[in-house]
């Protein structure tokens, strides 16, 4: 087991790394920038060591300052949480260079999953069902229409290094394609320095249901159910919950073993999740895997009773996966308290927060990295943290969130929780009916 791990992010997700490490028995190192120096990562780890200025390719994306970091504080291995390098497998690579494990899949692995048509071919050699689409990336917008043609409207482009919705455009008739393609290609090239762009049938209607799959170096996967994300704006996921109100068990069989099936093809050993658009009829089709863990793992881990990070850990030290796959037992909901102001098209509400007080109660729990008196800044994610309500039934976990989001109090800043208030009465939503383009017609009251 490692003795000392280094975790190469921030916020939440860094002090819940943390807290497992610890249980585990194993030394932590905190990296921050100066904006982050009273962050409760850096209180609560072992040791700290700041790593540059506030902006992200001065301190979270500096590959040398992070391995200067580890080298110092004789770490021996490193977790990247998600987000800023936990899909880059020129750092994975360089950890490797420098005898330091890096938590998570290999740096092919990354890189084949990474890369949106790599993954997509893969997947058909594999046998799951993949989005119908041209072959490659396109050349020309000439090249666009005429694929467009074959495939048939609407389409959608995308971003080959894609992620986020950044460089992916709908489009629903020839005379819009052209400015759809120069659009995305121009978004692609800005956002992550690879302007390749391809095409896929634009699936109506769909929900986003994700597999979180778990796999190791002896060939061994499983799974461990699922969580819909439909509900989303602008691609970024708002509310996770598992089990999908739109689940059966026939559904869930079939896409477990897709999940399977995609994460055995590539030999892969560590969490991910692969995620799937799924359409009214329950066809399902592999839109991307996440080699890393997500955002929404909490919800997992309340309806499996198992620790992902741990897991992870383990994992990267050489252990075996149990093998087995995992029913969700109860319902889980998890709403992301992000400093956006939901009456003002969600912009973002940076400050300090004056005053705050965080629910408790039986079934809630609480992933976050704020305090009173603590700065949302402007350069990162806008999120305070992330609430969990865990029941029975649906209908009692939205209940229990409901009452626990009435006692969440936050001063000095704007929050999503008025809108996450609002959508917990919503019919619709309380029914299950919905899909990813519920919100574009959710009227904040």
């Amino acid at each position: 087991m490692f003795k000392k791990i280094l975790i190469a992010n921030r916020g939440e997700i860094a002090l819940r790394v943390i807290r497992t490490c610890r249980e585990m028995g194993i030394k932590t190192i905190a990296v921050y920038s100066t904006a982050d120096k009273d962050s409760l990562h850096v209180k609560f780890a072992d040791e700290a060591v700041c790593i540059g200025k506030p902006s992200s390719t001065d301190s979270y994306l500096n590959i040398p300052h992070i391995m200067a970091a580890a080298e110092i504080t004789n770490a021996d291995a490193i977790h990247p949480g998600y987000g800023f390098l936990a899909e880059n497998a020129k750092f994975a690579e360089i950890c490797g260079e420098h005898n330091i494990k890096f938590i998570g899949p290999t740096p092919d692995q990354i890189r084949g999953m990474g890369d949106k048509i790599t993954a997509k071919e893969t997947m058909i050699k594999a046998g799951v069902p993949v989005v119908p689409g041209g072959e490659g990336l396109l050349k020309s917008v000439e090249e666009a229409k005429g694929v467009a043609k074959e495939v048939g409207y609407p389409i959608i482009l995308k971003a080959t290094a894609g992620g986020g919705g950044k460089g992916m455009r709908v489009v629903w008739e020839e005379n819009e394609i052209e400015r759809a393609y120069n659009t995305a290609k121009a978004e692609a090239g800005a956002s992550f320095k690879n302007d390749g762009i391809y095409m896929e049938k634009f699936v109506e209607e769909p929900r986003h249901i994700e597999i979180q799959i778990a796999g190791d170096r002896y060939g061994k996967v499983c799974h461990l159910s699922e969580r819909d994300c439909s509900i989303q704006r602008r691609h970024q996921k708002l509310v996770e919950e598992s089990p999908s109100p739109f689940m059966t068990p026939d559904l869930r069989y079939r896409m477990g073993e897709a999940a399977k099936k995609a994460a055995g093809a590539i030999g892969y050993e560590s969490v991910g999740t692969i995620e799937f658009l799924v359409d009214k009829h329950r066809n399902f089709y592999f839109m991307e895997m996440n080699t890393r863990i997500q955002v929404e793992h909490c919800v997992t881990e309340e309806v499996t009773n198992f620790d992902l990070i741990k897991e992870q850990i383990k994992i990267a030290t050489g252990d075996a996966i149990s093998g087995q796959d995992y029913e969700p037992q109860g319902h889980a909901i998890e709403c992301r308290i992000n400093a956006e102001d939901p009456y003002n098209d969600f912009r973002p509400s940076p400050g300090k927060i004056a005053v705050l007080h965080q629910p408790g109660g039986h079934g809630i729990r609480i992933d976050s990295h704020a305090y009173a008196g603590y700065v949302i800044s402007p350069y990162y994610d806008s999120m305070i943290g992330k609430i969990i309500a865990v029941a029975r039934t649906r209908e009692e976990a939205i209940n229990t969130m409901s009452r626990a989001l009435s006692e969440y109090v936050i001063e000095g800043v704007k929050t999503t929780i008025p809108f996450h208030q609002q959508l917990m009465r919503n019919e619709n939503f309380r029914s299950g009916n919905f899909n990813t383009k519920f919100l574009e017609s959710f009227k904040m009251l």
